[in-house]
């Protein structure tokens, strides 16, 4: 299953080309992360309040293929590829009209307030294996 969250570049994302600059879309599929998992039902806040947990990117591979311009609709899609203990690996892409602008693997890793990793959270692993976690 796929998630997927819409993006409107606005004129502050792109450069002095008039188009997205490369760093804003790692801001595009982390807005998409923050969304799944809260669309799980996951509370990062009370997570980290409570038990001390964040998650954080320990691994991005990415690949810019076409260049997204203002005022584009892109769609942000993400599908868990992978669940371990402490780590979710998500495939995630930009797309306009269908089209692939930039896709990235990224995995993410569960830490405590030291930064030492730690066991994913118990109650995100059966909305992970459910249909590799991600909402229609």
């Amino acid at each position: 299953m796929t998630h997927t969250y819409p993006v409107r570049v606005h004129y502050e994302d792109t450069d002095m080309a008039g188009i997205v600059y490369h760093a804003n879309y790692l801001k595009f599929i982390e807005r998409a992360r923050s969304d799944w998992v809260r669309e799980l039902g996951v509370d990062q806040r009370a997570m980290r309040d409570s038990a001390g947990l964040v998650f954080a990117v320990r691994r991005l591979e990415a690949e810019y293929l076409a260049p997204a311009r203002f005022d584009d609709v892109l769609a942000v899609e993400s599908r868990v590829e992978a669940a371990s203990g402490v780590r979710l690996t998500l495939q995630q892409a930009v797309l306009r009209k269908g089209m692939v602008l930039f896709s990235a693997r990224v995995v993410l890793v569960c830490l405590d307030a030291a930064g030492r990793p730690r066991r994913l959270p118990a109650a995100l692993a059966p909305l992970i294996a459910a249909g590799r976690g991600a909402p229609g």
